[in-house]
């Protein structure tokens, strides 16, 4: 990277090429600041899907309305006397109205309606054997539905976890046109400029001393370019709600604690494929031209 006031004078300091390498190099880093957020976020989404999902059960009373009463109960006896779980609650009146307002509206008589009685189930240590509960509960409580949440947790892991590979996936295409934007720019600067590596050679310059040149020149370019556009891609996530304003995915999207420090890799990956690309196009080139 070291310059050379002679051979910089074969790079065209500004013009499109210059204009094209910079803008590219913005916004790719742009993308790929949205792209590794994306990647981050998913990751966090999943652990905290798994985490949560795998801990929680959740048991469903459904019984005429004079033995539902009987048989939460007896379904709460089962449950505290089982291996694995921590805790179990049955849900008041208010919070399942709470779960039902989504859908519902918030005046729906709850009371009134033959609603199934939920029981939240928290597991401790290895968890609960769920075949020897359940056969205890068709004993004690008949009316009792167990959901383990499993056919609930696995759709939802593998969604995020796809979706973090496609965040990584599109960091691959980011970084792939990068390189064929900037391997463009360096064989048009190169055919541009075919004169005076014709008149550099005639003086005794060797390929590999003009070639250096352009390297360097786009490498820079790059480098600048891509901390330009990773400064306003962290600005742009910086200013995005938080979790806890909107609780959804698209408001956690962003960097947390440890994750802010990525974005500052961007930059000079973007210069070392810049320095690749435009080496392997000024070898190239400049052997087309011999």
């Amino acid at each position: 990277m070291k310059g050379d006031s002679q051979a910089d004078r074969v790079v065209p300091p500004t013009g499109f090429t210059a204009s094209l390498t910079l803008f590219a190099a913005a916004a790719m880093a742009f993308l790929a600041v949205f792209a590794l957020a994306l990647s981050l976020a998913t990751s966090r989404l999943a652990d905290r899907w798994g985490e949560e999902l795998a801990r929680s059960s959740t048991l469903r009373i459904s019984a005429p309305e004079g033995q539902m009463a009987a048989q939460t109960e007896a379904a709460l006896r089962v449950l505290e006397t089982t291996p694995g779980v921590a805790s179990a609650r049955a849900l008041s009146d208010d919070e399942q109205r709470a779960l039902l307002e989504p859908w519902f509206g918030p005046d729906l008589p709850v009371e009134s309606l033959p609603i199934p009685r939920l029981i939240e189930v928290i597991e401790e240590g290895a968890g609960y054997d769920a075949a020897g509960l359940r056969l205890r509960l068709s004993a004690e409580a008949p009316g009792a539905v167990l959901d383990d949440h499993t056919r609930w947790r696995a759709p939802l892991v593998r969604a995020a976890s796809r979706l973090r590979m496609l965040g990584w996936v599109s960091l691959g295409l980011i970084a792939a046109t990068v390189a064929a934007m900037i391997t463009l720019a360096a064989g048009a600067a190169l055919a541009a400029n075919a004169q005076v590596i014709g008149v550099l050679r005639l003086v005794g310059a060797r390929d590999r001393y003009i070639a250096r040149a352009f390297v360097r020149r786009f490498t820079l370019r790059a480098l600048t370019g891509a901390a330009v556009g990773t400064l306003l891609g962290c600005v742009a996530i910086a200013l995005l709600p938080s979790a806890e304003v909107g609780g959804g995915f698209l408001t956690g999207l962003g960097f947390r604690g440890w994750g802010w420090l990525w974005p500052p890799l961007i930059p000079p990956l973007a210069a070392l494929v810049a320095f690749l690309a435009t080496r392997a196009a000024a070898r190239r080139t400049l052997g087309e031209m011999s």
